[in-house]
C-alpha cells in the first residue's frame, strides 16, 4: 500500500455502532500505510452511548488511531472542500440514513457536510455500507450513489441473509485496498462478496 504513503485521508464514522470495532481495525490498517488521517464523526457517532461503546471511549479510540481529535461539528468540517484538505474521504460505517442524505444532497451532519464539501473538488468519496435496510428502502439510494462520479464503495455482502435479508455490511478489511483503487479512479471489484 505504498500508494497511500502520505495520502491525506478523511476517516468519517456514522452511527452503525455494532461495527465500530471492525471499523477501528480498518482505520488502524490505513494508518499503518503511512497515510495522514483526519477523523470525523457524525453527531450520533460522537455523542451516543451504546452497549457497544460509550461515546467518550469511541472518540478517544478514534483519536488514538488518527493522532488527533475527531472533527464533530459543522464548522470544523466546512473548510475541507474550500481548502482542499483531503485526497480522499472514506465513510465507514456508512449507515442507511447517511446513504439517503448523500443520495439526496442533504448535508446536515459533520459527515454529510464533509462529503459535500470534499466532492465539490471532484475527489474520491469511499462508502462502507452498514445498513439493515440496504436491500429495501435504501436500495434506491445505493443505486443513485453507484452512478455518481467520484463515489466508490467498499465491497459488501449480506451479513445474515436468513435473519436479516435486507441487511448489507461492507467488508471493512478491504477499506485500504478500496481507498487505493478510488485514488486511482476505479471501483474495487468484485463489489458483491
Amino acid at each position: 500500500m505504498t500508494e497511500l504513503l502520505d495520502a491525506r485521508i478523511g476517516c468519517a464514522m456514522t452511527g452503525s455502532f455494532c461495527t465500530f470495532k471492525a471499523v477501528f481495525e480498518a482505520w488502524r490498517a490505513l494508518r499503518a500505510t503511512g497515510a495522514a488521517l483526519t477523523p470525523i464523526m457524525s453527531f450520533n457517532a460522537a455523542n451516543t452511548d451504546t452497549r457497544f461503546y460509550p461515546a467518550v471511549e469511541a472518540r478517544r479510540e478514534f483519536e488514538v488511531i488518527a493522532g488527533k481529535a475527531p472533527l464533530t461539528t459543522l464548522a470544523q468540517v466546512e473548510p475541507i472542500g474550500p481548502k482542499k484538505l483531503l485526497d480522499v474521504l472514506a465513510i465507514a460505517p456508512c449507515t442507511g440514513n447517511t446513504l439517503a442524505k448523500l443520495a439526496n444532497g442533504v448535508a446536515d451532519t459533520p459527515v454529510t457536510l464533509a462529503a459535500k464539501s470534499h466532492l465539490r473538488n471532484g475527489r474520491p468519496l469511499v462508502l462502507a455500507v452498514s445498513s439493515n435496510d440496504a436491500l429495501a428502502q435504501n436500495a434506491k439510494n445505493i443505486g443513485m450513489l453507484l452512478s455518481m462520479k467520484h463515489v466508490y464503495f467498499v465491497p459488501f455482502a449480506q451479513d445474515d441473509a436468513l435473519g436479516k435479508p435486507n441487511s448489507l455490511v461492507a467488508r471493512f478489511e478491504l477499506l485500504p485496498e478500496t481507498v487505493t483503487a478510488a485514488l486511482a479512479g476505479r471501483q474495487l471489484q468484485p463489489l458483491l462478496r
